[in-house]
């Protein structure tokens, strides 16, 4: 596994390259991406996710489910990074006669779900996963929420499925921004204490900075033991916009990249603090 130092300028390299995606395509959810970063990296480059890019249909694989499938362009920096794709193909993000669109793609080599109407991604997860316990399978399942999708009633269904049949190679992340579509969370309809229902519902339920690469690695690094026969969710407090103050905490720029000399200007001199 890479030191947290070289995780840590992956992260900053994905967030630069993820804003120049969307400012070029003219479209692409920026905010969403940039709170999910360090998830992402943590997965994919720090030792929790087996994968093999030469082969992304290898049966062993665990499975990474996106149902936020809104922060497409992080997904695709992170996979084209791991050698799922060549890079050049990010040059046509969301463009006429490009690869991908601004919703995730699963013809898209390394993504398991088309997603984009949120809700749906952790019902399949969940099926993913009791399949692979039937079919004694070793592998993981991983499926990665916005907390604004917590709203969806299928979400709470799926949750009570999992925690019925102890589904404990599923490990729900929760990208906890408190940001939805138009608002807040908690001033729309509030979702904490968020920990206490996912244990209500039956999950061992974890809180950390997710935007803390150590503390995501630590949370997640025992569950392939099964130590527990509960499925766990990891709500990782984030950012919406992290790494860029300018565009973070405004329901405005959801789906949106910066416009306008002054507005682009203006967050890549943020992000080129490198600060989050």
């Amino acid at each position: 596994m890479m030191n947290f130092e070289e995780l840590k300028k992956i992260a900053h390299d994905t967030r630069t390259e993820v804003l120049e995606m969307c400012i070029k395509a003219g479209t692409g959810h920026v905010t969403s991406s940039m709170s999910s970063v360090e998830v992402l990296i943590s997965l994919y480059f720090g030792g929790l996710v087996n994968v093999k890019p030469e082969e992304p249909k290898w049966a062993g694989r665990d499975r990474v489910i996106i149902s936020k499938g809104q922060c497409s362009p992080l997904i695709y920096s992170v996979l084209s990074r791991k050698g799922f794709f060549p890079k050049d193909w990010l040059n046509g993000f969301a463009q006429k006669g490009g690869h991908f669109g601004v919703h995730l793609q699963n013809s898209v080599p390394g993504v398991e779900l088309t997603t984009g109407a949120l809700g749906h991604g952790l019902g399949v997860a969940t099926g993913v996963a009791l399949a692979a316990k039937m079919n004694r399978d070793l592998h993981m399942v991983y499926c990665l929420l916005g907390d604004g999708e917590l709203y969806e009633g299928s979400i709470w269904e799926s949750a009570m499925f999992a925690a019925h049949n102890q589904l404990n190679n599923l490990v729900v992340i929760v990208d906890r921004n408190f940001l939805a579509t138009t608002d807040f969370t908690e001033n729309m309809m509030a979702l904490e204490p968020l920990d206490k229902k996912f244990e209500a519902f039956g999950f061992n339920a974890i809180t950390v900075d997710g935007h803390n690469i150590e503390s995501l690695i630590n949370s997640m690094a025992g569950l392939r033991n099964r130590k527990s026969r509960k499925p766990t969710v990891i709500i990782a407090e984030t950012t919406k916009g992290a790494g860029i103050p300018s565009l973070s905490h405004n329901p405005v720029m959801h789906g949106v990249p910066p416009k306008g000399t002054q507005e682009i200007n203006q967050a890549r001199k943020d992000l080129a603090k490198g600060s989050i």
